[in-house]
């Protein structure tokens, strides 16, 4: 693979990188980072870079592969091909499949099958045995398999015993633990936001504060414990921002993560009964939109995750009470993104960087991605001005259960290059 982008924008924030390069990438790695037009290789595929911009490649930390178990939503090719297409060059996949992964065995599966890919592929296991809230998963087996993060996703883990004894034995190895914050008892077959819509609707509530409980409990959990890494999947109100705020003011090591959808669709949508908009947590109030827009700025929101969630047609067209949650979102995640923080200039470029590549990799302890020459490349490249249109029959994903089909967006991915591989998007 021996390819030159000529009078391309590269930006890194973690180097202070930003400038217009000729950038000649071969055999997989960077061999030339030079002033624009100064590089000619008569034997490379030439890519015009005008209006393009490279970036440290973007890494999904919320991914349901659905593999084992549930192939016929998703499987980890086709959710890979779907990230590649959606301009990610990493994803963290969930364990909530069948089995869970909460044994080696399941991870080394998991592993063996995303080899060779364009995407890299890490693997999150679950806290607890089966996921079922009791006793604790094998960290220590787990963490040296290369497990890099346990969470319950789809599952909180209700109690509050089990949790601390979570924080406890992940404490001596500094191990991840994230949670998806949801008080059970205060949700049980819900459908949408407890509130003025699920009144006017009648459908069964998830109201704010079960989601905000959680949060404070494990906050204060984890500072009795030790002050473990610990992170919040998917956040959805407007306490729990101010809550994480607050406990990262008080040095708390807590991160969190909000989906694009949490940012940029409210409960007033619900109106249309369309399944596409039935998610966990539901969509919530303009309110609680604008403290997680403030929490992005302030850098209180750590990260932007798509909580990928595929399912299959059947599943999503039957009655609203009926339907699963979720929603696809690794095809839409940076196009949301750009139209809605960059070009609204609530981030920057930097920022969005950060939030979309840095910020999960260091939560996960991943390696860097530093762009020099003799590095293998891994890059996400996008035109921040492009316009197009959201087209679900172009996604690579099996499933097409996205409320986002007809938007209108600007900022679209246009290639990703990793484990010497190029892919360009066809969204």
């Amino acid at each position: 693979m021996n390819i030159i982008f000529k009078e391309i924008r590269i930006v890194n924030p973690e180097q202070n990188l930003d400038g217009i390069f000729d950038l000649f990438i071969k055999d997989g790695y960077i061999h030339s980072l030079a002033p624009s037009n100064s590089i000619n290789d008569t034997d490379s595929t030439i890519f015009p870079g005008k209006d393009l911009v490279a970036m440290p490649g973007f890494f999904d930390m919320h991914v349901h592969l659905r593999e084992p178990g549930f192939e016929y939503k998703e499987d980890i090719f086709s959710g890979c091909a779907a990230a590649a297409n959606g301009g990610f060059t990493g994803v963290c996949c969930m364990p909530n499949t069948k089995p869970v992964i909460d044994n080696v065995s399941v991870v080394e599966l998991i592993r063996k099958k995303s080899q060779n890919l364009p995407v890299d592929v890490k693997i999150s296991a679950t806290i607890t045995q089966g996921s079922e809230g009791k006793l604790l998963s094998p960290f220590y087996e787990l963490d040296e398999s290369g497990v890099v993060m346990f969470t319950d996703d789809g599952n909180c883990v209700a109690s509050a015993e089990v949790m601390k004894r979570a924080f406890n034995y992940a404490s001596t190895k500094k191990l991840l633990l994230a949670q998806h914050c949801e008080e059970h008892s205060m949700t049980e077959s819900f459908s949408v936001n407890e509130g003025i819509m699920s009144s006017s609707l009648g459908l069964k509530g998830y109201p704010s504060v079960a989601e905000d409980i959680i949060v404070q409990r494990d906050i204060l959990l984890n500072e009795y414990s030790g002050n473990n890494p610990y992170h919040v999947s998917h956040i959805s109100t407007k306490n729990s921002v101010k809550m994480i705020r607050e406990a990262k003011s008080n040095g708390l090591n807590v991160t969190c993560e909000v989906t694009p959808h949490h940012f940029c669709l409210n409960e007033e949508l619900l109106s249309s009964y369309d399944t596409n908009y039935k998610i966990n947590p539901p969509l919530r109030t303009k309110e609680d939109i604008q403290e997680i827009l403030e929490g992005l700025k302030d850098g209180t929101i750590d990260c932007i995750a798509s909580d990928h969630a595929p399912h299959a047609l059947h599943e999503k067209e039957v009655e609203f009470e009926k339907a699963p949650y979720g929603i696809v979102g690794l095809e839409t995640t940076i196009g949301l993104t750009f139209t809605y923080l960059y070009h609204t200039n609530i981030l920057s470029l930097n920022e969005i960087i950060k939030k979309l590549s840095t910020n999960p990799r260091k939560i996960l302890r991943l390696e860097p991605i530093i762009i020099k020459e003799g590095n293998q490349a891994n890059l996400t490249i996008i035109n921040p001005e492009e316009e197009w249109i959201v087209d679900k029959k172009q996604f690579k994903s099996k499933s097409k259960n996205t409320p986002f089909n007809g938007f209108k967006l600007k900022g679209k991915p246009k290639y990703i290059i990793n484990n010497c591989q190029l892919i360009d998007s066809s969204l």
